[in-house]
């Protein structure tokens, strides 16, 4: 009877069937900052080839020192931003399609069709006709490019690599530029979007 009483002084205001959530969330907001930036470059990661931002996310940490550069490493950082940007770009051009046996090949589209990479396998001329390069293709890969920088400016071992000691007037351009690329690149990924299905893309 003494600790129903106790209780019922402790919560009063407390009535059967309600429950307190504890607010847990006591991150931060530097903590928070850092989450959100982890979710923005998994999301804009989609939007890219999976095998060059494997590559990126893998060898940037190395190349970059973890962001303590001296110009050797400065030079690699350099390198593989450029390498990584170029493969995005790149491979939106390339498609794929199945053969009578269910395997699924890669090619690269050109003005007149699809120039499969696989030499051992054809297409004929009617079917690679379908996969003729086009307008949206090269938006495409301007787009990838852009939000490839997105995804480099939001890694800061990259950022601490290549822009050590910037002014507050540049570290709120390298805070702001990712994320405005970001939403405009995924707009403009929605409104445009492609069917091929090349490498390093899901397939359909």
């Amino acid at each position: 009877m003494d600790i129903k009483v106790e209780a019922e002084q402790k919560f009063p205001l407390l009535e059967d069937g309600i429950t307190i959530v504890p607010n847990t969330d006591k991150r931060t907001p530097i903590q928070k900052a850092i989450s959100q930036t982890f979710q923005s470059t998994a999301h804009l990661a989609n939007l890219l080839p999976t095998g060059s931002v494997l590559a990126f996310q893998l060898l940037s940490p190395i190349f970059s020192n973890q962001g303590r550069c001296d110009p050797v490493s400065r030079s690699m950082t350099t390198g593989l931003v450029s390498l990584c940007g170029l493969s995005c770009f790149l491979l939106c051009f390339t498609d794929s399609f199945k053969d009578k046996n269910g395997n699924i090949l890669y090619g690269f589209a050109t003005l007149r069709g699809l120039w499969v990479i696989d030499g051992s396998a054809s297409i004929s001329p009617e079917i690679a006709r379908n996969y003729r390069l086009r307008f949206i293709d090269f938006f495409h890969a301007f787009l990838s490019i852009l939000v490839f920088t997105a995804v480099a400016l939001f890694d800061q071992n990259v950022v601490n690599c290549l822009y050590p000691a910037p002014s507050d007037e540049a570290q709120e351009l390298l805070t702001a530029l990712p994320v405005g690329i970001g939403v405009i690149s995924s707009m403009l990924f929605v409104v445009f979007p492609t069917k091929r299905h090349g490498i390093g893309f899901p397939l359909s």
